[in-house]
């Protein structure tokens, strides 16, 4: 995989300028420009591996990243843990997930705390807060992450909640990973699907009355529906024309040049709609054989390229971290369950990964 460098301040500030004027990407970029302000103009390139460090310095995030970083993730207080057991080496790898921004994912019946965390770390940064919202009624088909909330009017009150916490921040919101998708291959029952378009479509409607808030519906993965035909119309009846576009590869591990194809397709056949592609672990692809299974906790995956909204292709606003690198899949391969954290696992990430 190509090594990825993310420019000094000044630079990607005016790069972002141009690449809004040129390649037609001002949506994004007009929110997330005002977060590059607070950024040393002296900082080192974040695509380069961490610096040394002493073992006792706390993680500190990449220099040039537009989107926040929690100082209290799990990946940063598991370094803090492994410096104490003196585990420094493993502790440095680790710093590849603490110092780069990865999505928060509010669950639970309320999503405002953790909301109003992530609103106020970005503020007090300058920086913009990425967020997944992920609570439709019948998640996930009863399967790893069942859940969700109960019945429809409990799902546009949770809805508000988080539009509410949000406010007048700069964000962007990953809207239900795998609820199209779902509807589509036929897990989530026919007598769900009114209810789940009308609902994607009333939470897409929400979050846009946000003035500094872009939304992505998910749209699955190039393995899941091969065929990105049949996305179109369910994508459209879930209000996909209101949002800013569209997320791909959430949590899976698709390589970036499938994912970008299969994207053009989807894209062309929605009128040139824009695109975000979840990089978390998709540095080594997807494995090799156990369809069925390749997406949960395959062995031997890798980090793949850092958020960054330099992506080199004007169909793609942004390389997001969507899936937070070492939360489990779920009960699969020996894991805790799905959004759990899995230090060793995590581990494994940082240390395959090529930047």
């Amino acid at each position: 995989m190509s090594r990825y460098r993310v420019p000094h301040t000044a630079v990607l500030r005016t790069a972002l300028l141009k690449y809004a004027v040129l390649k037609s990407v001002a949506p994004l970029a007009a929110v997330l420009l005002t977060a590059l302000t607070g950024c040393s103009s002296g900082a080192a390139p974040g695509g380069a591996p961490p610096a040394r460090v002493r073992s006792h310095t706390p993680p500190a995030p990449a220099p040039g990243s537009p989107f926040w970083v929690d100082p209290e993730s799990d990946a940063a207080r598991q370094i803090k843990l492994w410096q104490g057991q003196g585990r420094t080496a493993d502790a440095q790898a680790l710093r590849r997930i603490a110092e780069r921004p990865v999505a928060t994912w509010p669950a639970g019946d309320d999503p405002v705390p953790r909301i109003r965390k992530a609103v106020a770390g970005a503020a007090e940064e300058k920086r913009t807060a990425l967020f997944v919202a992920y609570d439709i009624p019948h998640r996930d088909c009863g399967k790893y992450s069942a859940g969700g909330a109960e019945g429809a009017e409990g799902y546009r009150a949770w809805t508000e909640r988080f539009a509410e916490a949000v406010g007048n921040a700069p964000a962007v919101i990953v809207l239900e990973p795998d609820a199209v998708a779902h509807m589509v291959d036929g897990c989530t029952t026919p007598d769900h699907h009114a209810e789940r378009y009308q609902l994607l479509d009333e939470a897409i409607e929400t979050f846009k009355k946000l003035p500094r808030t872009k939304v992505y519906l998910d749209a699955g993965n190039p393995s899941w529906i091969p065929d990105p035909a049949g996305l179109v119309e369910p994508l459209r009846r879930a209000g996909v024309d209101k949002a800013d576009g569209f997320a791909l590869n959430v949590s899976n591990f698709q390589t970036d040049a499938a994912v970008r194809a299969y994207g053009a397709k989807v894209s062309q056949e929605l009128g040139g709609k824009h695109f975000v592609m979840d990089t978390s672990r998709n540095g080594e692809g997807p494995l090799s054989d156990g369809r069925d299974q390749a997406w949960c906790n395959p062995p031997g995956r890798s980090l793949g390229a850092p958020p960054t909204l330099s992506t080199g292709d004007p169909l793609v606003d942004a390389f997001l971290w969507i899936k937070r690198p070492g939360d489990s899949d779920g009960p699969c391969r020996g894991g805790p369950s799905a959004g759990t954290w899995w230090p060793e696992y995590a581990l494994g990430l940082a240390k395959r990964a090529r930047f």
